[in-house]
């Protein structure tokens, strides 16, 4: 495993030489060119520093809706025109909205990408939301609630221990929206919303590919450079108040089997320089600890709770520490036929404090470690996944030089590490406990058939 380790970092050494270009235009948009001559591809990405953090109680769900309405024409282009560009190009394209963020993509031959550089320029000041093309859609985006949330009991769930984690954060309310917000929401409050965030002062481009950085500049500068900047709104703070109890919320909805789902409040990386890098120790051993519980094949929930005890079914560790708002340590298992909800959380907290008192094998750390550097070489072989990477901690604030800091903050985590994280952030105040009690299938309403475009 140690070899292994050793040629995983020589792989990833290599991956990082393809080199990155910066510029900032005049009106404020960053430009982000990665040169990778590996196929004759393409790939450019608009990401825009607003997500569903910028909502305002009423509108949830309007950064979600507005990218659905970016499909629907501009003077130039009309409705569902941008993506028959696309595809008669020979790409590919799509969009998705985060809390953080929103971006807008297209995969294509090299040949091609001025003309979509134009197209995503176009839409970036001169959308038409036409109100009757926004009555159309507002319906696939409600139809799309239904189907990802509404629907999905596992979905609710997690939506509800959201809305009871945070009480001052925007990462309450889901990305989609609450459906009653939905079904009251106008064009007008697109407009509003696109006017205020859709700037290019509020954007960055990246695109990787077989290119010529200073081509690619240039083009940036004919397109999207005719756009003028605006003033952005001031993002005043929302800061979570600190958490002093445990809390506990139960899910009714039809389902075969129960969930459990338990979030810790958890430190995120703030930053590249010296002082954050010294303050945000706990997240990068945090990172490895969800990787040793839950990041390969022999990781230890897997093996203790379904192999060995079979008190659950299945489990699942998340822990997202980039981004704008407040970071959650979470851990899911559907209990085993026969087990309950209980003692499925009592043994989940039991491996956690174990490796806070017995700490971790050294065997245990490498493979943890060598996974999460797979990840990245793999991450890397892809211009689309490199894009994205550049795009994300550029939106976030990271920059997109924090990857190869990320990194080797990663690699210098000790078992002496993990095992304080695990002794210091896992106690019962900063803890939310969410259960799906499952109803009777025959209660379960029938899904709506699929229409429109879903993004």
């Amino acid at each position: 495993m140690l070899a292994f380790t050793l040629l995983l970092e020589g792989s990833l050494a290599l991956a990082a030489g393809a080199p990155v270009f910066e510029t900032r235009l005049d009106n404020g948009l960053k430009v982000l060119v990665m040169e990778d001559r590996r196929a004759p591809t393409a790939v450019q990405m608009v990401w825009y520093r607003v997500g569903s953090v910028d909502e305002v109680n009423g509108t949830t769900g309007v950064a979600h809706a507005l990218e659905h309405m970016m499909f629907k024409g501009t003077p130039k282009v009309g409705a569902g025109e941008f993506s028959k560009r696309v595809a008669a190009a020979g790409g590919r394209d799509n969009a998705f909205t985060n809390r953080d963020y929103t971006a807008y993509f297209q995969q294509i031959p090299k040949e091609r990408l001025r003309d979509m550089m134009a197209l995503e320029a176009d839409r970036m000041r001169h959308l038409t939301l036409a109100p009757a093309e926004f009555a159309k859609e507002i319906k696939v985006v409600m139809e799309e609630r239904r189907l990802r949330t509404d629907d999905q009991p596992t979905a609710l769930l997690s939506e509800g221990l959201n809305s009871v984690a945070f009480q001052a954060s925007p990462y309450r309310v889901p990305v989609i929206g609450w459906m009653d917000d939905l079904e009251h929401m106008t064009a007008t409050d697109l407009r509003a919303f696109y006017d205020r965030w859709y700037v290019p002062n509020n954007a960055t481009l990246v695109v990787v590919g077989d290119v010529d950085h200073q081509q690619v500049v240039r083009w940036a500068k004919e397109t999207y450079g005719l756009l003028k900047a605006r003033p952005l709104p001031v993002r005043k703070p929302q800061d979570e108040p600190v958490q002093a109890g445990i809390r506990r919320l139960t899910v009714k909805a039809p389902a075969e089997l129960p969930s459990v789902l338990l979030a810790w409040k958890a430190p995120k990386i703030t930053g590249m320089d010296a002082k954050a890098m010294a303050n945000d120790a706990d997240s990068y051993a945090l990172d490895v600890l969800a990787a040793l519980l839950d990041g390969y094949d022999g990781a230890r929930l897997n093996t203790r709770l379904v192999k060995e005890s079979r008190i659950a079914q299945d489990v699942g560790v998340g822990y997202d520490n980039v981004g704008r708002g407040p970071a959650l340590f979470m851990v899911q298992a559907t209990p085993a036929p026969g087990k309950t909800p209980a003692e499925v959380e009592a043994a989940l907290r039991a491996e956690i404090a174990r490796i806070a008192n017995e700490g971790v094998k050294d065997e245990e750390l490498v493979r943890a470690r060598a996974q999460m550097l797979a990840a990245q070489v793999y991450k890397r072989d892809s211009m689309f996944a490199q894009a994205m990477e550049m795009g994300e901690l550029e939106t976030v604030g990271l920059g997109w030089r924090a990857t190869d800091l990320m990194i080797e903050r990663l690699k210098a985590v000790t078992a002496a590490d993990v095992a304080r994280v695990a002794k210091a952030y896992f106690g019962d105040d900063t803890l939310t406990v969410g259960v799906l009690d499952p109803q009777p299938l025959k209660d379960r309403p029938a899904a709506p058939p699929p229409s429109g475009m879903l993004h």
